[in-house]
């Protein structure tokens, strides 16, 4: 996106950052700075210390835009710390995995610092992190109150290490005022695969004189092809292997080649030179299958109020991918407690609610999101909020920037049309788990 950083990072760059070619992080890197500390480290915090604790901790993160929230939170808690000093430190989001990775080399991480999950596991596979096991013992922290797929997807070898503080998941933004031009009635939002392939092949022929098209596809895996997968029962990887050469993903991947094939998305050449969301803000595009970050592209524009918010559509079940950053704690703090206190504090229910009231994030505490609906209370945002409820983790492993890359390099062959769907699945699988076979 070209509008508001959104929470993650900087707009299209952020995603492509985070999928497309994962992280700025280089694993082999990281891995030679790093001890053979146990994958499980050492976990003497609570998540509560001492009233009178002294400690100067250091807070790293990467959106400016989050700040003001992130000082009301410090505000809060210290008023149970007063002698614990947090000093945020913002680094943008194109620096900040390059800098976690110098820190982490030289052991010198910050106290407390956002991390998202294309880099968690190698950071917990290599005694980074500190677990949150003991907070969540003595009730500190309520691993119940937050997304089973966010908690999982910050957990490593049977440890949770993150605590959520944020989420998003994938829906079909719908202009409405697309479909009335072309004489198209609106779905039902219990919508099929066929459906939303029907709606879009329609929405095309009728508006292809104003050189319109009813969806698209593209590359970014976490709000396309990724969800589609999950929808047919498949999934990305799965313990250590990649999964692409089965026929669900295959299905997965079809979902989309069919899509631009039939001529009711553009070329995929076209996308690579205006991404979907692109279209979409420029009235050229009547469904865009994003993200729920995508409201900051539309809050305040001429087309707000034509906006509605679609369920993705259900191929064998339905699922979307969820993702969301994570507060962790470094390993190797000198004022571990001290930071651990912070940690479950920014994960407590008044200090997520302020995160969502303030409108820095979808706050991932449970029942703390309605602020976030009202933003465009008459686009039903409450589809995002209802799909924590089939949402699956964002496909992730040690070094997810390597196989990242690899999906960037061969699926245009298979969305442009020249290679068939399961040569391409194929090659990528066998590349994929090569490169998994060096985690």
């Amino acid at each position: 996106m070209t509008l508001p950083s959104p929470r993650h990072g900087g707009g299209r760059g952020r995603r492509r950052a985070l999928l497309g070619l994962a992280a700025a992080v280089s694993a082999v890197a990281l891995l030679a700075g790093c001890s053979s500390a146990s994958s499980a480290g050492s976990d003497s915090g609570t998540g509560t210390v001492a009233k009178d604790t002294k400690a100067d901790l250091t807070y790293a993160v990467w959106d400016q835009n989050q700040v003001d929230a992130i000082k009301a939170n410090i505000k809060g808690f210290n008023e149970e710390y007063p002698d614990i000093t947090v000093n945020v430190d913002v680094t943008p989001f194109a620096n900040y995995f390059t800098k976690l990775q110098t820190q982490g080399s030289s052991n010198t991480l910050p106290d407390l610092f956002w991390m998202n999950g294309p880099n968690f596991q190698l950071y917990a596979a290599n005694g980074k992190l500190a677990p949150i096991t003991g907070a969540v013992e003595s009730g500190a922290i309520d691993p119940s109150k937050y997304s089973k797929a966010l908690d999982d997807l910050y957990t490593y070898d049977g440890t949770q290490y993150g605590v959520p503080k944020d989420f998003d998941t994938i829906g079909v933004w719908v202009n409405k005022a697309l479909f009335e031009k072309a004489g198209v009635p609106l779905p039902s939002k219990d919508w099929t695969w066929q459906d939303f392939q029907d709606t879009a092949a329609e929405l095309s022929q009728k508006l292809q004189g104003d050189g319109a098209y009813g969806a698209a596809g593209g590359m970014d895996g976490q709000t396309t092809y990724y969800d589609t997968i999950f929808q047919a029962g498949g999934s990305v990887v799965d313990d250590g292997k990649s999964e692409y050469d089965t026929k669900a993903a295959q299905e997965g991947i079809r979902f989309w080649t069919d899509l631009i094939g039939s001529g009711a998305s553009p070329s995929i050449k076209q996308l690579t030179d205006t991404t979907a969301d692109q279209w979409f803000t420029s009235g050229k595009l009547a469904m865009y299958q994003g993200g729920s970050w995508f409201r900051s592209a539309l809050i305040g524009t001429d087309m707000e109020q034509d906006v509605v918010v679609y369920p993705l559509p259900k191929g064998k079940e339905q699922a979307t991918v969820i993702h969301g950053v994570s507060n962790v704690v470094a390993e190797g703090s000198k004022n571990k407690a001290a930071a651990q206190a912070l940690q479950a504090y920014l994960a407590s229910e008044p200090a997520q609610q302020q995160q969502g009231d303030m409108g820095a994030v979808i706050p991932a505490y449970e029942g703390t999101q309605g602020a976030f609906t009202k933003t465009m209370p008459d686009a039903d945002l409450q589809v995002f909020l209802d799909a924590v409820d089939y949402a699956k983790p964002l496909p992730v492993s040690k070094n997810t920037a390597a196989w990242n890359t690899l999906e960037t390099n061969l699926l245009p062959s298979a969305f442009d049309g020249s290679r068939p769907v399961d040569q391409v699945t194929a090659e990528l699988a066998k590349e994929m788990d090569a490169a998994l076979a060096k985690e």
